[in-house]
């Protein structure tokens, strides 16, 4: 070997990373840390996707491929934790809708039977 040879390869004259992939990636950390949660995913899974579709289409041209899957799986997990905390939503207030519907307030606190009121005239 001679003193100006690499023991690794370099990337061939050329080829760059694809700006999707690294898009997708940074989104998918983002929507995974809470920073723009659901939106900040759905970027990720959308642009990983295209990316993949582009750097298979032309390996010559682009790198990139794992940034781009590591974005699609964050985008993922994220999709999905941020569907989780909706339907952990969901159930809370239908879970506080169903004590306030069954239980009598009315001889209790003064400040309850408005609020008793309103709340079965919400529920129906």
């Amino acid at each position: 070997m001679s003193e100006y040879q690499t023991p690794y390869q370099s990337p061939m004259a050329g080829q760059q990373t694809h700006t999707l992939a690294i898009v997708s990636l940074i989104f998918g950390i983002l929507g995974l840390v809470g920073i723009c949660p659901g939106l900040g995913s759905i970027v990720a899974v959308i642009t990983g996707g295209m990316a993949q579709r582009e750097i298979q289409s032309d390996p010559v041209r682009f790198t990139g491929d794992g940034l781009a899957k590591a974005g699609l799986i964050l985008g993922w997990i994220g999709i999905g934790l941020t569907a989780l905390g909706i339907c952990a939503i969901i159930a809370y207030f239908l879970f506080i809708a169903a004590i306030i519907g069954t239980s009598n307030f009315e001889g209790s606190f003064r400040f309850a039977p408005p609020l008793v009121t309103a709340a079965r005239a919400w529920l129906g």
